[in-house]
C-alpha cells in the first residue's frame, strides 16, 4: 500500500458562484481509520465528498489521496478509492451478480477472476445465496450492501460512503454498521463517510464536524464530548425566551433557547434541579438532565441544534451540501 496518508486536506475552499460552500477546511485521515464527516444538510458534507471522489474540482487548497492530487492525478486517485453515493445506482432489472459484473468491466476486470471476486464479496455481505436474483426484490439494506460491494470490487484502499444509512430502518442500519466494522478489521481498508446521524458518528474513530462549510470541531467522539461543561439541562417552560435570561442572571450560567427549550450546562445537573424549580415556581413544565452528546458539542460551537440547521440547509449543486 502507498505510504502516504489516505486523505490529506490543506486549506480547502470551494465556491458556487459568489457563495462559499467550503471555507479553509483542513484535516487528515490515517490508515485503517473509520473517519466521519458529521453535519446538517447544507453544511458542506456533499460538496466535500464530491471533491474527494474527484467529481468536483476545488476552488482553493490542496486535496491528496495516498499522496496523489485529486485535480492533477485523478486517474491515480480513482484506482485507489471505492465510492458509494447516497443516491442508489443499481439497475433494478438486473441481478446482484449482473450489476457487479458490469461494474467490474469498468475496472477492466473479467472472466474467472471477476466471478471469484463477486462470489467472495457477496459471501462477505451475506448475499451469496441471492446473487442471481433481481435487485428490485431486495430490501433497502440488501440494496445498500450490493452498492458497497460495487465500491469494493477493485480492492480499493479507501472506501468513501455518502450517507450510507439513508433510507434504512434501524435494524438494517445496525447490520450495515456491523458489516463495515468487519470489513475494516478483515481488510484494513480505510473508511470515510458522511452522516447526520449522531449514533453513527459516535461509532467513528475520529470526526470532523461541519457547519456552514467550516470545521467547527474535530477529534475522537468521546474527547469532543468532554468540551461540554458538565451535564446538559433542558427546560420546557411556558415562556422560554423570557425565562432563559433570568436563569442566567440567577445562577450565573450561560443559557440559550434551543429548539424551543432553555438549555444550559451544569457540573452537577441532577442535584441542581430542585433549586431551579424552586426559583421559578409555576413557570417550568418539565426538566431533562442528560450526559453530553455530539449534538451538545454542535450546539456549544454554533448556538443552534444540528436539526435546526438541517431544516434550514440546502442541497444540490447550488447548495453547500
Amino acid at each position: 500500500m502507498n505510504a502516504e496518508r489516505p486523505v490529506n486536506l490543506t486549506h480547502l475552499s470551494h465556491y458556487y458562484g459568489k457563495r462559499k460552500a467550503l471555507s479553509d477546511v483542513s484535516f487528515t485521515v490515517e490508515k485503517g481509520e473509520l473517519f466521519g464527516l458529521l453535519g446538517p444538510n447544507g453544511g458542506g458534507k456533499t460538496t466535500l465528498f464530491h471533491i474527494l471522489s474527484t467529481m468536483l474540482r476545488p476552488s482553493e487548497g490542496v486535496v491528496s489521496i495516498f499522496g496523489y492530487d485529486v485535480v492533477s492525478q485523478p486517474a491515480a486517485v480513482r484506482r485507489r478509492i471505492g465510492v458509494v453515493f447516497q443516491a442508489q445506482n443499481l439497475d433494478r432489472k438486473l441481478t446482484a451478480r449482473e450489476n457487479l459484473r458490469h461494474q467490474g468491466h469498468f475496472y477492466g476486470m473479467s472472466g474467472k477472476p471477476l466471478e471469484a471476486r463477486i462470489d467472495l464479496l457477496l459471501e462477505q455481505v451475506g448475499l451469496r445465496d441471492r446473487a442471481d436474483e433481481r435487485v428490485e426484490i431486495f430490501s433497502g439494506g440488501q440494496k445498500r450492501r450490493v452498492e458497497i460491494t460495487k465500491g469494493l470490487l477493485h480492492s480499493p484502499e479507501l472506501l468513501l460512503l455518502d450517507e450510507p444509512s439513508t433510507g434504512l430502518d434501524p435494524g438494517a442500519r445496525r447490520a450495515l454498521w456491523n458489516y463495515l466494522e468487519q470489513l475494516r478489521q478483515s481488510t484494513g481498508v480505510t473508511i470515510l463517510l458522511t452522516t447526520h446521524f449522531l449514533e453513527e458518528a459516535d461509532q467513528c474513530d475520529r470526526l470532523a464536524i461541519l457547519d456552514e462549510g467550516r470545521i467547527i470541531s474535530s477529534g475522537p467522539p468521546d474527547k469532543l464530548k468532554q468540551e461540554v461543561g458538565g451535564e446538559v439541562i433542558l427546560v420546557d417552560a411556558h415562556d422560554p425566551n423570557g425565562l432563559h435570561p433570568r436563569i442566567q442572571e440567577r445562577f450565573s450560567v450561560e443559557a440559550a433557547v434551543v429548539s424551543g427549550k432553555v438549555r444550559f450546562e451544569h457540573p452537577r445537573g441532577h442535584e441542581f434541579i430542585p433549586q431551579l424549580i424552586e426559583a421559578f415556581p409555576g413557570e417550568i413544565q418539565s426538566v431533562m438532565v442528560a450526559q453530553p452528546t455530539l449534538e451538545d458539542v454542535f450546539i456549544r460551537r454554533t448556538g443552534h441544534s444540528l436539526w435546526d440547521a438541517d431544516a434550514a440547509g440546502s442541497t444540490g449543486p447550488g447548495g453547500a451540501g
